[in-house]
């Protein structure tokens, strides 16, 4: 198992600007935020009230090309 590194934090004038992380640790972040964005994406939709319609009206909307 490999060790994660110390992210690294980019001063300038004494202020924090910039953190630098493995790339490893980046993607799993990335993976993480899209996990949540999605899960909220679900929470409204679970809110919205359902509606249905025909099938035969779906299909007239319906275009495979797009």
């Amino acid at each position: 198992m490999s060790e994660k590194s110390a992210p690294e934090i980019i001063y300038r004038d004494g202020q924090p600007v910039a953190v630098i992380v493995d790339i490893k640790e980046y993607r799993e972040m990335l993976e993480r935020l899209e996990d949540n964005e999605d899960l909220v994406a679900l929470d409204e939709m679970r809110k919205a009230r359902l509606s249905f319609r025909a099938l035969e009206d779906f299909l007239e909307e319906y275009s495979p090309d797009v």
